[in-house]
């Protein structure tokens, strides 16, 4: 499926509110209701869209700790990263994994419930022997610019 640039404007209306109803996002993106919401079921058909959720003011809850962590494997074999991530997937307090070029393998951001929930964590996972050599931990502070969405019509040209 080609997109067009009606198509990345519905994506991008989406990413911003995904509860807003369907007329009016036509009305964002300048259709009629029904060839909208033709093109969004058709967009969720062929995967460009993913799913729906809600963003949660996790402040309100708590006091979460965010921490950045460089993570560099022992070996490079693709057994070792598919070992490393096999655990990692698995812990809910992972939230991202990015497999990154330069001096580590992983960048991974953690959301625990404090700076000891996150040493165990860590500890944990060195005992587990999953390959880590060594791990660099980068804790949050604030974060004064978090945007939810990506800038679609700037990184994406339609056809």
């Amino acid at each position: 499926m080609k997109l067009d640039q009606i198509d990345l404007k519905i994506l991008s209306e989406l990413q911003k509110n995904g509860r807003i109803t369907n007329v009016e996002l036509a009305e964002l993106v300048n259709l009629s209701p029904s060839p909208c919401l033709m093109r969004v079921k058709k967009l969720q058909q062929e995967g460009y869209i993913l799913g729906y959720s809600a963003r949660i003011n996790v402040a309100k809850l708590g006091q979460p700790l965010t921490v950045f962590t460089e993570i560099t494997l022992k070996n490079h074999r693709q057994s070792d990263f598919a070992r490393f991530l096999a655990v990692v997937e698995k812990l809910d307090s992972v939230v991202e994994c990015h497999l990154v070029s330069g001096g580590y393998d992983y960048l991974v951001k953690f959301v625990t419930g404090g700076i000891a929930e996150y040493q165990v964590l860590m500890e944990r996972l060195i005992d587990l022997d999953i390959g880590i050599d060594k791990y660099f931990s980068f804790v949050v502070l604030k974060s004064p610019i978090v945007k939810p969405h990506i800038p679609l019509a700037t990184l994406f040209h339609a056809e």
